[in-house]
């Protein structure tokens, strides 16, 4: 039977479907294809089912993405395998009004946000590009790059960049702890840009910290998370490397985020077999969030690090994994049953 080729009408630019067919053939692979002019958010709603592929053709597309949680099964990527080529953008902060006089709040401001289970995400950049200097009359300065729950969300040479907030690695629920795998990543911020209660890991990563033009220090956190404390795992990064824009030593490794809806959590970080370069605190990695909740009451741990930022100068600032203790902080462990990295 031939192939046919589908223009979805309503989108300006080019929004095309390729490999439809009649409903008694045998099912092929579905593929909507987005080109410079089209939009992204068209492309995810014509989506009617699972096993559909969105490839994002080069351009920049200054739009808000939502995919919703019966978008199950979703690949979204670019068309090249450059993920600066293909570039979603958006510009909200956490204090944003929105046409109805709120304001967003810090996961309103995402770029991009995903609920959907099963989410595949390659070659691409997603990107909050609001800066705190052009809107000094704004104090609520998240501005996220990327709002993810959903299980088995996976993210394989994107790029997520912004300034504060950069990632939210987050849940669908209070009782769930969902799993996101993070592969060849590029994640760049200065305040807590990567955060949340996920069971997160990222595996060959960059973290980029910013260069601020402030003259406190700390002037920012790579990590924040807030792991429910029922979950065993919380933010792995293992055999990434984090470099900086900054001075060195103006960047903690990370501080605990207890939310105010969940004052049960119990923060999980592991960073593990890792480069460290001088923009980290050697000194004192780790920070408190607030007074109530000290970051030595909480699960950091750091494993065979390497590089000035990982030297060992106060012990009892850099809580150390025993080898035994190392072999249940893994990609496997964390992820459990599923193998995005097989």
């Amino acid at each position: 039977m031939r192939r046919r080729t589908l223009l979805l009408t309503g989108v300006a630019g080019g929004l095309t479907a390729a490999g439809s067919r009649p409903a008694s053939a045998a099912p092929r692979r579905r593929v909507l294809h987005v080109r410079p002019g089209g939009s992204v958010q068209a492309a995810v709603d014509a989506v009617d089912g699972p096993g559909w592929t969105v490839v994002v053709h080069p351009g920049t597309y200054r739009e808000v993405v939502n995919i919703p949680a019966h978008k199950a099964g979703l690949t979204l990527c670019g068309a090249t395998r450059d993920p600066r080529d293909a570039v979603i953008v958006y510009d909200n902060a956490g204090g944003t009004k929105k046409p109805d006089g709120t304001t967003y709040g810090t996961a309103g401001s995402a770029t991009f946000t995903s609920a959907a289970p099963g989410l595949t995400v390659r070659d691409l950049t997603l990107a909050n590009d609001w800066l705190r200097a052009d809107h000094p009359e704004i104090t609520g300065t998240q501005a996220v790059a990327a709002y993810l729950t959903g299980d088995r969300s996976s993210f394989d040479n994107v790029r997520f960049l912004a300034h504060q907030d950069t990632l939210f690695v987050d849940t669908g629920a209070l009782d769930a702890f969902d799993r996101q795998y993070f592969r060849h990543c590029h994640i760049e911020g200065d305040v807590d840009f990567v955060f949340g209660r996920a069971t997160a890991v990222f595996e060959q990563c960059h973290f980029r910290t910013l260069a601020r033009d402030v003259d406190f220090t700390p002037k920012g956190m790579v990590f924040a998370p807030s792991t429910a404390r029922a979950n065993p795992y919380g933010i792995l990064a293992v055999r990434c490397r984090i470099t900086s824009g900054a001075e060195d030593g103006a960047y903690k490794l990370a501080r605990p985020w207890v939310p105010s809806y969940e004052t049960t959590a119990w923060p999980s970080l592991v960073v593990r077999d890792t480069w460290l370069g001088p923009g980290i605190d050697a000194v004192a990695p780790y920070t408190d969030m607030r007074e109530a909740y000290p970051w030595q009451s909480m699960r950091f741990a750091e494993y065979r690090n390497t590089g000035p930022g990982a030297a060992l100068s106060v012990p009892e600032n850099r809580p150390r994994l025993s080898r035994a203790q190392a072999a249940l902080h893994t990609k496997e462990t964390y992820l459990g049953d599923w193998r995005p990295y097989a």
